[in-house]
């Protein structure tokens, strides 16, 4: 029997090879997909979500477990989308325009991913415009927009504009090293996430 605590084991330890191998086992035995998503997947993730929180891991050790999660997902996603299952929402994210940073942006994608949303990464330098476009073609319903750099955070509140302007309502959820809480309520964000964990809780509480 395939067993999902351990998928959840192999997740947090970061083992990609492990992490396929009993997702796919998971698979053949027929069990359900979202079960394999929920108790092997998402349950390492949220483990390592909490340890990074509490500075028990740090970045490296983080997107280890990201990477070994996401090449699990690439066998699992088939059979999520046969059975149906809908992603918890859909989320763009990018860094914004004039900024080339993607480290932390990166890491908030695969944990998003891990969570269970359906992610498209923008990566980086993204113009409000292009955030506007996917908004509309893909219906997206939350945006995530990152800035390492005081200089380019203006472009989050441009993006907020923009979208303002074309009367959209996705919600836009920012973070980033000189990005505060106070910023966020200062441009009109919805949320604002001071680490990785904590955009996948504000997301969650976004697309509630």
């Amino acid at each position: 029997m395939a067993d999902l605590k351990a998928l959840a084991e192999v997740i947090i330890k970061g083992d990609q090879a492990t992490a396929v191998s009993i997702t796919k086992e998971a698979i053949e035995e027929g069990l359900a997909p979202k079960t394999i998503l929920d108790e092997g997947l998402i349950a390492g993730m949220d483990v390592v979500g909490a340890r990074f929180k509490k500075n028990e891991v740090y970045i490296p050790e983080v997107l280890i477990s990201a990477r070994a999660m996401k090449m699990a997902m690439e066998v699992l996603e088939p059979e999520l989308v046969k059975a149906g299952v809908e992603p918890l929402g859909k989320l763009a994210i990018g860094t914004v325009q004039g900024d080339l940073h993607d480290i932390g942006k990166n890491l908030v994608a695969m944990m998003l991913k891990g969570a269970g949303f359906e992610v498209i990464d923008l990566g980086v330098d993204v113009k409000p415009e292009k955030f506007v476009e996917k908004i509309k073609e893909d219906g997206v319903q939350l945006i995530g927009i990152s800035a390492l750099l005081t200089t380019t955070m203006p472009g989050m509140e441009k993006t907020i504009k923009a979208l303002k302007d074309e009367g959209l309502s996705a919600k836009v959820m920012i973070g980033g090293a000189p990005v505060t809480q106070e910023y966020a309520n200062k441009i009109g964000a919805d949320g604002y996430a001071p680490d990785a964990a904590s955009a996948v809780d504000i997301a969650k509480s976004l697309v509630a």
